[in-house]
């Protein structure tokens, strides 16, 4: 296939076994060593796990909740942004510490108003359902620049805005899920 002879690439070969990235046998050949298996196991951390095996419980206010009560459960919580639910426990937002900056500064009356006033609303929030990869929640972190995710299950006949909260995955579950995977190895 590579069009160069065994001896031409025997060093580079060599190399390769005693870096262990490959192995070879007299009469079999060459295949995969430790280092090269190792990788492929890594990312199956990533790919093949799902959502729902790593979320954590989400922290849920309404849509009724005042700015000054979100603001204390974002503190008291210790995370970077709230799940809003209807009053049929259907997610209607996300409100961020940057939503309720910007609602606070400079507004007296922000207290007392409540966070649906402020939040991002269905259809602009990205969700991710328990069946889908910790892989593609990584994707969906990075290409839409949000620290977190609510997870969300939809009944048989799915509509975005029928979800059910069930959870959320924030970038530092996923970062614990790689550090545990390297002080397993």
């Amino acid at each position: 296939m590579l069009t160069v002879s065994r001896p031409t690439i025997r060093a580079d070969l060599s190399l390769l076994v005693m870096l262990d990235y490959i192995a070879a046998k007299p009469k079999v050949g060459y295949f995969l060593g430790e280092k090269a298996e190792k990788k492929e196991s890594d990312s199956y951390v990533l790919r093949n796990m799902k959502v729902g095996q790593v979320q954590g419980m989400p922290v849920v206010v309404d849509v009724k909740t005042t700015v000054q009560d979100a603001v204390v459960t974002l503190f008291l919580e210790n995370i970077g942004s709230l799940i809003v639910t209807d009053e049929g426990g259907k997610l209607a937002g996300v409100i961020s510490r940057k939503d309720l900056l910007k609602v606070t500064l400079g507004n007296p009356n922000a207290s007392s108003m409540p966070v649906s006033m402020v939040m991002t609303r269905q259809p602009n929030i990205v969700t991710i359902t328990p069946e889908e990869s910790v892989l593609e929640a990584a994707r969906k972190m990075i290409h839409h620049q949000v620290d977190s995710l609510p997870v969300v299950s939809y009944p048989e006949n799915r509509s975005d805005l029928e979800g059910n909260v069930v959870g959320r995955i924030t970038k530092t579950t996923i970062i614990k899920l790689m550090l545990d995977k390297v002080d397993q190895d």
